[in-house]
């Protein structure tokens, strides 16, 4: 790579001096459920569109400077191309996913609660969804008379903006993030411009990101990482990335692997829940698949974004599946980002293996971390994170006084980072709330360093390995959410330990989720086999958890599958159960009560 694009502090430029330098490079590649490309982006054709879309916003948006733009856009290269029409224009993008046709009264809310937190001055969007948003349907669910000026992009004038937007400084906001938290919080974050460029810089370093590498991305695009990665880095890195939208996978299974056999896909990304559809879906398939020529034995490397604890079943049964297809023991890792820093680890092509330990579960509880052997009684595997990014800092910290914690501690992670946020984009207007979230300071020690708060416990080993520059590598190991941690008999249980109990009380447990009510604990089963066996449960369910965590369970609710609410990352919304538990919303077919 050239110093030239090192002297770009905005992405809007580096777009630009690629459309310049290297214009006939496919940037992007977009495949639909059949594998087939419907759609490319070549450095000057998203530059062209970027630019019409620009000139759009001018003439029709009747913006100013900084105003914020919702951008409603199926996954797919349009979304990209206003994402940097707005970058050029000078506002502020915020990308939010698009209802649902054919369940409006469910997803239409919380589009039209971001375009109203966001105060957003207009929506650039298709024109099947403009119909959507205007139709008698949606009316049924929000007031669409007040939806600020619709904007479609289908077919744009051929004009360029008289000029393009450049931010005088890179401290000013590039984008908003929204997104909804596993305690079902809409919260948005504000990123600037610095943020975004040392970012991008930090994963192309750590996944060796050139413009000759191909990558394939099967995540959604609206938030987080995933949205990092199918907006952002391909710009910045000039590397080739397929993009495959995980709602092609539900009517072609095979979609995202048989991509990475076609095009020899050294590097993936993808969610849990794309994981888990390939683990749950072509387990029987794997000698048809292998008969068709899939072959797996290209990757190096398949990184699960997320922002929980490793799955650590869930990969072991997906790399153990395709193993037969190719696909190295070595591959399958993850990463970790949270609200107030979206890519604090991500495992790294040249990093060593992500090392995987095993913890006292009753020193746990005690928020301490104590190392056992593997299958010591009580003990809990865990995976790490991923490799700690380049220019990020991790710090483990009693959240309670804020001191720093030593090795054998559980505490909360803390970051010191450029790509951190700068802060939520305020609904609570609680400024105090924002200071102690993204730039906190230690109670003692290092009086100088600023650090975000990401709310989520875990604890740091020193391993022996080393990474790829020599340093030691400094394992990260995140256990839980603090938010959603049960404080039981003074004790912390995390959610998780509980339900991967509770789901291997029966088989015809599909999932399960827990939360407290009072001072009960309740469990929420959803059964997959016939209503017959509800009863049988019960008992099942009450004896693991007494045994396995010492915990009498108050109340156990059995109910169909898919009661358990999911958000797109694959992960439980236990408060949003809660919620509907306490408002009797569930519709159970069975509730035992053991107060």
């Amino acid at each position: 790579m050239t110093l030239s694009l090192y002297q770009h502090q905005f992405l809007s430029d580096a777009l630009q001096w690629r459309a310049q330098t290297d214009p006939d490079h496919v940037l992007y590649v977009l495949l639909n459920s059949k594998g087939v490309a419907v759609c490319t982006a070549t450095c000057a054709q998203l530059h062209k569109r970027a630019e019409k879309i620009t000139a759009t916003l001018m003439e029709r948006g009747g913006l100013n400077t900084g105003d914020n733009v919702v951008l409603l856009y199926p996954p797919g290269i349009d979304l990209i191309a206003a994402f940097y029409g707005c970058l050029y224009a000078g506002v502020i993008p915020v990308t939010v996913r698009p209802p649902h046709p054919q369940n409006l009264a469910a997803t239409l809310p919380t589009v039209r609660m971001i375009i109203d937190v966001s105060k957003a001055a207009c929506i650039l969007t298709t024109q099947p969804l403009m119909r959507i948003l205007r139709s008698r349907e949606a009316a049924a669910s929000v007031n669409v008379k007040t939806w600020p000026t619709i904007i479609d992009t289908d077919d744009l004038p051929r004009k360029r903006p008289p000029h393009i937007y450049k931010p005088p400084t890179a401290e000013m906001l590039a984008y908003l993030d929204f997104s909804v938290s596993t305690t079902g919080m809409l919260t948005g974050v504000k990123m600037s411009h610095a943020a975004v460029s040392t970012l991008c810089r930090s994963i192309k370093l750590q996944c060796e990101l050139y413009s000759s590498r191909q990558i394939a991305i099967c995540l959604d695009p609206y938030c987080g990482l995933g949205f990092v990665l199918w907006c952002l880095s391909s710009v910045y890195s000039g590397h080739q990335s397929i993009l495959i939208p995980p709602l092609e996978l539900e009517s072609s299974l095979p979609l995202w692997l048989s991509t990475l056999s076609q095009y020899k896909i050294r590097d993936t990304f993808c969610s849990y829940s794309v994981m888990e559809l390939c683990t749950k879906g072509l387990g029987t398939q794997t000698e048809m698949l292998k008969a068709r020529g899939l072959n797996l034995s290209c990757v190096r490397s398949c990184v699960v974004i997320a922002e929980e604890r490793p799955r650590l079943a869930l990969t072991q049964s997906f790399s153990k599946l395709f193993k037969d297809l190719g696909l190295s023991p070595r591959a399958v890792s993850t990463a970790f980002g949270s609200r107030v820093n979206l890519a604090i680890c991500l495992q790294g092509t040249a990093g060593p293996d992500p090392s995987t330990v095993y913890v006292d579960m009753k020193s746990l509880r005690h928020d301490r971390v104590r190392l056992v052997e593997r299958g010591a009684p009580q003990s809990l595997p865990l995976m790490e994170s991923g490799t700690i990014l380049p220019g990020v800092r991790v710090i483990i910290v009693n959240p309670e006084t804020r001191g720093p914690l030593g090795d054998s501690h559980l505490g909360e992670i803390w970051v010191s980072s450029t790509h951190s946020a700068s802060g939520y984009y305020t609904i609570y207007g609680e400024e105090s709330l924002q200071a102690d979230h993204f730039n906190t300071k230690l109670s003692f020690g290092e009086p100088h360093t600023l650090w975000a708060r990401t709310g989520y416990l875990g604890f740091i080993k020193r391993t022996e390995l080393l990474d790829a520059s020599g340093d030691r590598h400094d394992a990260l190991f995140v256990v839980g959410s603090l938010d959603e941690t049960l404080e039981l008999r003074g004790l912390r249980y995390h959610p998780i330990d509980i339900e991967t109990s509770v789901s291997r009380a029966h088989r015809c447990i599909a999932e399960s989720a827990v939360f407290t009510w009072t001072n009960l604990l309740v469990v929420v089963a959803e059964l997959s086999g016939s209503e017959q066996e509800a009863l049988d449960l019960v008992p099942l369910v009450t004896n693991v958890v007494l045994e396995e965590h010492h915990l009498i369970v108050g109340v156990v609710v059995i109910v169909d599958p898919g009661v358990i609410p999911i958000n797109s990352r694959g992960e439980k919304q236990r408060m949003h159960l809660r919620d509907s538990f306490l408002a009797d919303q569930l519709d159970p077919i069975y509730v035992a009560y053991n107060m």
